[in-house]
């Protein structure tokens, strides 16, 4: 939640946390906001100063346990007269570096009264807060980046969560550039999915509008993006590269750049446009228009593609028809990432989030009903998987049904996929190394989450039947309680890639051909029709 707090204010989320293993327990969640760059203060407890090192209950090294994952500011207070500064310092620095800091409180310390610094020597003094202002690269830098992005003929830019704030930059920069716009995942509200030429999400999870954009540029501008996955960007060599990032760290890492600039977003673009010349490339702009129209189209299609008994992208398409004004959107990680990524069709002003670099399990909830404090009159939707909805979704529903009735606007709606599989892993298994399902390790139990979710007061309803999916959705958006969805979904609809490559085929087919149980499943899903672009067709068949 401190995590997710943070991802839709824009401020330093704060969690506190017991000694021993309350502290353990934050360590996945801190791990979450530390790799996506989100500024988060943990306070946590320990056991009394006299028994540290002694083998005492509940005591853990936690300088050393918490060193990686707070590692820009973890420090243990061992008077009372220093606790405002180690306060203060964490939270500028979570805020200024946009990571995670820690204090940790030993307990005997906690029951002291407050004492204020004296002005002897090895004393220490604090203030509250820090004034941060957008930095921007000097003329000269942005002189030689225009100088690269005016050359091209055919530009690409990538944005990611580094450009939040700056939709009216990016746009402004790809208007003059007649550019084409890929979403990293953590970029998805960045750009509004109504831009003819915003070719959505890149990756792995992305378009083939994205990859078209990716495959065909000669120059590419990324702007507030890590995304790792470089066989989804041009080959080197092949574009001349600018990149634009506030933290010197992420320059550099995925492409062999011209120009690198150390700069917030919105404020860089707008130093930058008044130095790019207008550029007049109609028919590059006029195919990758082309191309987003097909993606969505056939983003549609697949979501109208028989399953059984439901196909999950249908799930998310009817809701990308629905999505209320202003509202916010968690994903799980699994293949309601897929989907989120591909078929919401994001508007501006609405916001998203995902756990982008851990992709760990158990955070749309989380995320959701930080959401809802942060901004209790906007919606909020989170899309879970049955395997995270088991892990921790359930009882998240009692934090839920605690609190709402403070909330200005009730709805928070969970999304169940309800596919009895952990199916994303299994997918990876199938298409990365050609293994069949391994049903010990991928079935699960179904259970009656919307049932669940009404005795603790909330709404809900069980969905088996396609033709119920759009009504199900506007019975939740219409209700006045927070709501379950149990959609009832079929675990074979592949989430592959845009682009498949001969050895991703070849494994797949493999796993088929070793006898993998849901082998006749598969095969008449769209994987099939995937599969025969890429395989010659054994003859007689």
């Amino acid at each position: 939640m401190a995590s997710g707090e943070s991802r839709f204010t824009g401020k330093v989320g704060v969690c506190i946390a017991t000694s021993g293993p309350g502290a353990v327990h934050l360590l996945n969640g801190l791990y979450d906001a530390r790799l996506d760059h989100r500024p988060v203060v943990a306070i946590v407890g320990q056991q009394a100063r006299s028994a540290i090192g002694s083998h005492y209950q509940q005591d853990l090294d936690l300088q050393s346990l918490f060193k990686d994952v707070a590692g820009a500011y973890i420090e243990t207070a061992s008077v009372p007269a220093q606790v405002p500064h180690l306060i203060d310092r964490a939270f500028r620095i979570a805020q200024a570096e946009r990571r995670v800091t820690c204090v940790i409180l030993p307990n005997d310390l906690q029951l002291e009264p407050m004492v204020e610094p004296s002005r002897e020597h090895g004393m220490t003094h604090s203030g509250v807060g820090i004034e941060l202002s957008p930095v921007v690269p000097s003329l000269d830098a942005l002189q030689r980046a225009a100088g690269v992005l005016n050359a091209g003929e055919k530009v690409a830019i990538l944005v990611g969560a580094g450009a939040l704030g700056a939709t009216d930059a990016v746009l402004a920069t790809a208007e003059k550039l007649k550019a084409g716009i890929a979403k990293a995942l953590l970029g998805k509200a960045a750009v509004p999915d109504d831009v003819s030429f915003c070719t959505g999400s890149i990756g792995l999870l992305g378009t083939k509008a994205s990859w078209d954009l990716m495959q065909d540029c000669d120059t590419l501008l990324m702007v507030g993006s890590g995304f790792p996955y470089t066989e989804f960007l041009p080959k080197p060599g092949q574009a001349r590269g600018v990149q634009i990032d506030i933290d010197p760290g992420m320059l550099g890492l995925r492409y062999p750049m011209d120009v690198n600039l150390v700069g917030d977003a919105a404020a860089t673009l707008e130093a930058l446009l008044p130095l790019l010349e207008p550029k007049f490339a109609d028919e590059w702009r006029a195919a990758i228009e082309a191309n987003v129209s097909e993606s969505w189209q056939e983003a549609r299609d697949s979501a109208l593609i028989e399953a059984s008994p439901i196909n999950p992208q249908r799930v998310a398409s009817e809701l990308s028809e629905r999505l209320p004004e202003n509202c916010i959107v968690t994903a799980d990680s699994g293949t309601t990432t897929v989907w989120y990524a591909r078929h919401l069709r994001f508007r501006r002003g609405m916001m998203g989030s995902v756990s982008g670099t851990l992709a760990t399990m158990g955070c749309a909830i989380p995320y959701a009903i930080a959401a809802k404090f942060a901004h209790p009159d906007r919606p909020a939707i989170a899309l879970v998987g049955d395997g995270a909805m088991q892990m921790n979704g359930i009882t998240e529903l009692v934090t839920i049904a605690k609190y709402w009735k403070r909330w200005a606007d009730p709805r928070l709606i969970v999304m169940v996929l309800n596919n009895r599989e952990l199916a994303y892993v299994t997918w990876e298994e199938r298409i990365q190394a050609g293994d069949p399902k391994w049903p010990a390790s991928q079935d699960l139990p179904d259970l009656p989450y919307a049932e669940i979710a009404k005795l603790m007061g909330l709404g809900g309803r069980r969905v088996s039947e396609p033709e119920e999916v759009g009504a199900a959705w506007d019975e939740a958006l219409a209700a006045d309680r927070p709501y379950i969805l149990d959609m009832v979904t079929d675990p074979n609809v592949p989430p592959l890639p845009p682009h498949i490559t001969f050895e991703q085929a070849r494994g797949f087919a493999g796993a088929v051909a070793s006898g993998d149980p849901e082998g006749g499943n598969i095969v008449k899903s769209t994987a099939r029709a995937l599969l025969g672009t890429l395989l010659p067709t054994p003859k007689g068949r």
